[in-house]
């Protein structure tokens, strides 16, 4: 029994290693997923560098062999061409021709010794050919002359001429004598092939000129490219799809799952939070249509009330009956521009949480546009005895919309007014940095504790300070709203009692 258990334990394990290395590729879809495209890719990989490599050679060695046919025609013309000059040499000896054919500069008849019997024309001493010619034919000579002797019965006959072959048929080939000096052609480098001249003692070499071989070689790159990127490219993108509809397969099926599994009251519990969420969705929405709608009802109003109190205090129609009258519409405009200024603040941060806010992006100069805004703020700095100052710096063109910009900077240099005590100083910068354009408003104010600075520009959030009248709260919120919708970024930073710095930053043109 003890060994029937121990038998049956070794495949047991078996069986359930098999099956945890089953369920493995289930368990994470994507990196299985990612492991086979990889997989897929490095083999269409191997195969294509096989493939460049078998052709690569296949193109070196067909050079190879046109080489070494081109060797073996340039052996075969200067056999020819010795086997001519040869056949002149023995009618001379023999007496059957008289004088110097064409191309010949001279012939010379030496017997065994290497004594002069008849010469023609310019000749070395013959004496020098003697030795050699007892053991076969000598060819030697250089590219501009050529010598070969030969013996004819018991003489020596040797011929000087021009040259073997015509220059073009030797490009980048060369001809070697007996002494392997260079009868004709130029010198060579690299690899060659070689071809022997039959019955002479002379050796062609011909250079492997592969560089056209490889130069339609390397044209075909961009097809081995194509071939190893393009499936492995479209496996990817198969594999990404196929993995993104089987995951939204898998989590809808795990939910009804869930659903079936969980009691009643779970199952009420998850439909009640779905509803819940659904309808706070709706409520956002309608809040914000209902706070669009409402501002547009209550502008049309304030705007009746404000001129109403602006002909009382003006007089319009004749003098007020008592001053008091002109003191309260003069109170009754303020608070309705104030009112009005509110209001404006609500309806278009409204607009913007509804996506309704118009912006034209545009290309245009940022230094410009914050110069305009500086001057336009220079006013109430001076009023206030604020030291309001723009660094000098560069255009730095920038892709947003103006008008937004614009919103943005007066907004920034309108809280750094507000909160600088008088004597205090607002500084204003514009720098370009790798892809964006950086507006900085800094001043010397009050500054932000971290907890205010973390919840800047968060809707209806004010900042009380003693001494300023803040505002509705909405300034920062339309400014990082803004900021947003236009691929810009604002970020804020601040110390305690020493002053507070905003910078703007927007997608550079």
């Amino acid at each position: 029994m003890a060994g029937q258990r121990l038998a049956v334990r070794p495949v047991g394990l078996f069986h359930g290693a098999l099956g945890w290395l089953a369920a493995m590729p289930t368990r994470n879809i994507r990196a299985t997923v990612f492991l086979c495209v990889v997989a897929i890719g490095g083999s269409f990989a191997a195969a294509g560098a096989l493939q460049m490599r078998f052709d690569r050679t296949h193109a070196t060695q067909q050079a190879a062999y046109f080489e070494a046919r081109r060797a073996q025609d340039i052996a075969t013309a200067t056999e020819t061409s010795l086997s001519n000059y040869e056949r002149i040499g023995r009618a001379y000896a023999a007496g059957m021709i008289n004088g110097l054919p064409p191309g010949v500069r001279g012939i010379a008849i030496a017997d065994d010794g290497g004594a002069t019997r008849l010469a023609s024309g310019a000749f070395l001493p013959m004496e020098n050919f003697a030795e050699p010619t007892r053991h076969g034919r000598v060819v030697l000579g250089t590219p501009q002359r050529a010598v070969i002797a030969f013996r004819d019965g018991t003489e020596i006959v040797a011929l000087s001429f021009d040259a073997l072959l015509p220059p073009a048929l030797l490009d980048k080939a060369q001809l070697l004598g007996s002494t392997n000096g260079l009868l004709a052609g130029a010198p060579l480098t690299g690899e060659f092939t070689t071809a022997r001249v039959k019955n002479w003692p002379v050796e062609v070499r011909v250079a492997l000129d592969d560089e056209d071989a490889v130069a339609a070689w390397v044209g075909s790159l961009p097809l081995y490219l194509f071939v190893i990127l393009g499936p492995a490219l479209v496996g990817a993108w198969l594999a990404a799809v196929f993995v993104g509809e089987f995951e939204r397969r898998a989590k809808a099926a795990q939910a009804i799952r869930s659903l079936r599994a969980t009691r009643p009251e779970e199952a009420r519990l998850l439909v009640r939070l779905a509803t819940a969420e659904r309808q706070a969705a709706e409520s956002q929405r309608s809040k914000a249509e209902f706070i669009a709608h409402m501002s547009h009802e209550l502008r049309t109003p304030l705007n009746a009330i404000i001129g109403f109190a602006e002909v009382i205090e003006r007089g319009f129609y004749g003098a007020v009956g008592h001053a008091k009258y002109v003191e309260y519409a003069r109170d009754i405009g303020m608070a309705g521009r104030h009112l009005h200024s509110k209001v404006g603040d609500i309806l278009e941060f409204a607009d913007l949480e509804a996506g309704r806010y118009p912006l034209k992006p545009v290309t245009f100069d940022a230094t410009e546009l914050v110069g305009t805004c500086v001057d336009e703020s220079a006013g109430r700095a001076f009023s206030r005895r604020i030291d309001l100052e723009m660094v000098p710096a560069a255009p730095a063109a920038v892709v947003a919309d103006p008008l937004a910009v614009k919103r943005i900077i007066a907004n920034l240099l309108a809280n750094a007014l507000l909160f600088t005590p008088e004597g205090g100083r607002v500084r204003v910068s514009v720098r370009e940095e790798e892809g964006a354009v950086a507006i900085g408003v800094s001043d010397t104010g009050r500054g932000f504790s971290p907890g205010e600075v973390k919840v800047a520009g968060t809707a209806f959030r004010r900042f009380e300070r003693v001494g300023v009248s803040t505002g509705s709260g909405l300034g920062l919120a339309i400014v990082v709203a803004l900021a947003r919708r236009m691929g810009g970024a604002l970020k804020l930073s601040s110390t305690p009692g020493e002053g507070t710095s905003a910078e703007l930053r927007l997608p550079k043109g």
